[in-house]
């Protein structure tokens, strides 16, 4: 696919008439079998014992993972040659997916299969895979990743955890302190990041059993409570040579890559929470009564369900179009040579902009969901015996997770100015082409046909926001103004994601949900325009002095102008379609 081919970045500076995105409704017979697998494993073996998993057995946590291991679930990134199945990017999302109304086990899974496994596949020695491969994806053995300290956390490089090389060469002494650390209780393998000599930020395969590795108490966490989070304590712990993974002082690759794939496995997984979560309250309100009324027949109730359906389509929409470009460029590598997982490394650096995109807007997503699920509830969505309050303290630490989203938010306008300077596409051009079509009047659109109202939207957003990226520029050290960049990024991805999505699959969908499309559409459009509009005038106020920022905000309304007809029908005929379901259902 075209879009799918692009350059990372790449969409805030093309028009989306012609483009072509990957979407749900691509889905292979193969990917569905793995999805409802996934999905029937977790109603039937992990949901029913989650309360005594919460309790912190631990010895029923790894079991339900070895059952895991025995459904293949661990397989799915694995090389071939190591026993796995190296499936796609889009199959290890909707696992991620699907096993995220598990709560604490999602995060446990995860901890295994991404942060834990990947370093290891991407990065090691045969010699490390043959010894430690097996193990993992078996289930014999868990994985951990051990990246955080008490001090160092978004700074991650700041690490003070050291490795010094013994005399005769053949260990590496470790000393330090690794804090938050997701299995931590009971991983018989650790990816542990230490500084040699305090300066090459390196990374190593260090096994439980080695003198001098000890864990720390459970922290008494506000959610997950199901997960194991812990600190690890070395001294002096005499780690083999040949364990260092990756080459010395090249730690931060192995940190930062496995990072871009976690961000998007953790939009998938707060798509999959926020699915669960909704369930909750489209049952809900077809039971509770008020006034001699179901709730769900009530319009504020109403709006609730619509908007809740209309954030988790743009979610699907994000994570599988950005899997899809994943896909499409790992598909155009030669898998010969010694190098191949050095280039496949880079073909997902070229997508760190819209992983970390993805990580925001999910993550963002799935605490408005989470909130209004408990507001469905009213006071039992603050009591223990609904799922409701458990989704609401799991959803919280999904937006520190791989990153807070304030440290992703800074990076992605970061990265954006740093493929312009290393000459990946002409920003500079773009602005100065983007000021003059806006200084002419509104921007014209190519594209015929359906939605043209919310193509012409989007080529506004993409345009306004180019002329103001010129004056941000200036301002890169200023993280006020980098905030809001980024949220027009988002807003400008997410809407061009569903405009898309919805142009796509529209003309072979049946008239009723034909409708259903066209709401969704609606209310994301109407809802991105309105948050973009926000960012654009935090980033002119904090750019912009007197009579200019009056101009920009005067622009800024024309432009982020969504003049859509039927919203509140289209809210409603959605909600219907939640209550009829009871979960969600596009």
């Amino acid at each position: 696919m075209e879009d799918n081919l692009a350059r990372g970045g790449d969409f805030l500076l093309t028009g989306a008439a012609g483009k072509s995105i990957f979407s749900p409704e691509d889905f292979s017979d193969e990917q569905r079998q793995f999805a409802e697998t996934t999905e029937e494993f977790i109603k039937k073996e992990v949901l029913p014992d989650l309360d005594r998993m919460e309790q912190q057995d631990f010895d029923l946590v790894v079991a339900k993972l070895r059952r895991c291991a025995d459904l293949g679930l661990f397989l799915v990134d694995v090389p071939e040659d190591f026993g796995g199945m190296e499936l796609d990017k889009v199959t290890s999302m909707l696992l991620a997916e699907k096993i995220a109304p598990a709560g604490s086990f999602s995060i446990t899974y995860g901890g295994q299969t991404g942060i834990g496994l990947l370093p290891l596949v991407y990065y090691g020695t045969d010699d490390q895979k043959h010894r430690y491969l097996e193990k993992l994806t078996s289930g014999a053995w868990v994985a951990a990743y051990a990246l955080t300290e008490p001090n160092s956390g978004s700074d991650a490089l700041s690490a003070r955890t050291t490795a010094t090389l013994t005399p005769d060469g053949r260990h590496y002494i470790l000393n330090g302190v690794k804090q938050f650390i997701t299995n931590a209780s009971f991983a018989d393998l650790f990816t542990v990041f230490a500084k040699i000599d305090g300066k090459q930020f390196s990374a190593f395969l260090v096994e439980k059993g080695y003198a001098g590795l000890s864990i720390g108490d459970e922290e008494k966490k506000m959610g997950l409570k199901g997960s194991s989070t812990a600190q690890i304590f070395f001294d002096n712990v005499m780690v083999p040579v040949e364990n260092l993974l990756g080459e010395p002082g090249k730690g931060h690759k192995i940190a930062f890559n496995a990072l871009n794939i976690g961000r998007l496995k953790l939009a998938a997984t707060a798509g999959g929470m926020a699915k669960g979560a909704f369930a909750e309250a489209a049952g809900y309100v077809t039971e509770r009564k008020q006034f001699g009324r179901i709730i769900g027949d009530f319009g504020a109730i109403k709006e609730k369900l619509a908007d809740m359906t209309a954030a988790i389509f743009a979610s699907d929409s994000v994570v599988y179009r950005v899997a899809g470009m994943l896909d499409a460029r790992i598909a155009t590598l030669d898998r010969g040579g010694a190098d191949y997982y050095e280039r496949y490394q880079k073909a997902i650096e070229e997508y760190a902009i819209e992983c970390a995109v993805a990580k925001v807007f999910c993550t963002d997503m799935l605490a408005e969901v989470v909130d209004e699920v408990v507001q469905v509830h009213g006071g039992y969505g603050y009591v223990s015996d609904y799922a409701a309050e458990r989704y609401y303290r799991d959803e919280r630490i999904q937006r520190i997770f791989e990153g807070t989203n304030e440290i992703n938010r800074i990076l992605i306008p970061t990265l954006l100015f740093r493929r312009s300077e290393s000459a990946v596409f002409d920003l500079p051009a773009k602005i100065e082409g983007a000021r003059t079509e806006v200084k002419y009047g509104e921007v014209t659109n190519s594209s015929e046909g359906l939605f043209r109202l919310e193509f012409r939207l989007l080529a506004n957003l993409k345009n306004y926001f180019l002329t103001l990226l010129g004056s941000a520029d200036q301002a890169r050290d200023t993280q006020e103004v980098m905030l809001a960049v980024a949220d027009m990024i988002i807003s400008i991805f997410t809407l061009e994601s569903v405009i898309l999505r919805v142009n796509k699959v529209f003309s072979a969908a049946s008239d009723s949900r034909k409708e259903l499309l066209e709401g969704v559409l609606k209310i994301v459009s109407f809802e991105q325009a309105g948050r973009f509009y926000l960012s654009a005038g935090r980033c002119s106020a904090y750019l912009l002095k007197g009579e200019s920022i009056i101009e920009q905000h005067m622009l800024a309304a024309r432009l982020t102008a969504y003049p859509v007809e039927g919203l509140l029908e289209a809210k409603q005929q959605l909600a219907d379609a939640a209550k009829d379901s009871g979960k969600y259902f596009l």
